[in-house]
């Protein structure tokens, strides 16, 4: 996401229960405590081993632009999301008009903290600003199949599953493993929210 969307997401997002704001370097211990659990970890597309690598990994600039931090007042961080703004494929002659209109989603949360509708508060409400503040056209989610928690949350928040691909993923642990893809569209996330 570039620094100009990320600007105008006029942060700190809130919710009846969370806050959701900008991360920092400084975040790195608060994500790394649930981010080395094997629950959490073994979902991600990197997981660093130990918490200097996993300083160094969260630290980079590029991905500071894109994670936004989960907090519970009171408790602190809680959770991470993605919000990465790209463009749309689109053939060569139209491919200005597709440039920067959808999103991709991705989220980590702390099990501590799972089962409490946290997860889907805190994406409904970035999903909510791509659509409004942030005026896009789409937003699209994926994760393995075998993570049923993910793609459970993104049919609560009224996602239309796209793709349901077969040993499509390799894992980090050698396997081959399916694949689950989710997207929804501006008007039709608008016909959920009336």
């Amino acid at each position: 996401m570039s620094s100009s969307s990320f600007d105008r997401l006029d942060l700190p997002l809130r919710t009846d229960r969370l806050v959701i704001r900008a991360s920092t370097a400084d975040d790195a211990d608060a994500v790394w405590r649930y981010r080395r659990l094997d629950d959490v970890s073994r979902w991600l597309t990197t997981a660093p081993t130990d918490a200097e690598a996993f300083g160094a990994h969260f630290a980079d600039p590029e991905r500071l632009a894109v994670t936004l931090l989960v907090e519970l007042p009171g408790t602190g961080v809680i959770g991470d999301i993605m919000l990465r703004v790209e463009d749309a494929w689109a053939q060569a002659e139209v491919r200005a008009l597709a440039a920067g209109v959808q999103a991709e989603l991705g989220w980590a949360m702390d099990p501590a903290h799972q089962g409490k509708g946290y997860a889907t508060e805190a994406v409904r409400a970035v999903m909510a600003a791509c659509f409004t503040t942030l005026g896009l056209r789409r937003v699209h989610a994926g994760c393995f199949a075998a993570n049923e928690p993910s793609w459970r949350t993104m049919e609560r928040l009224g996602m239309r599953r796209e793709e349901h691909s077969r040993g499509t993923a390799l894992h980090r642990s050698g396997e081959w493993m399916d694949g689950m893809n989710y997207g929804i569209l501006a008007e039709e996330w608008r016909s959920l929210t009336v």
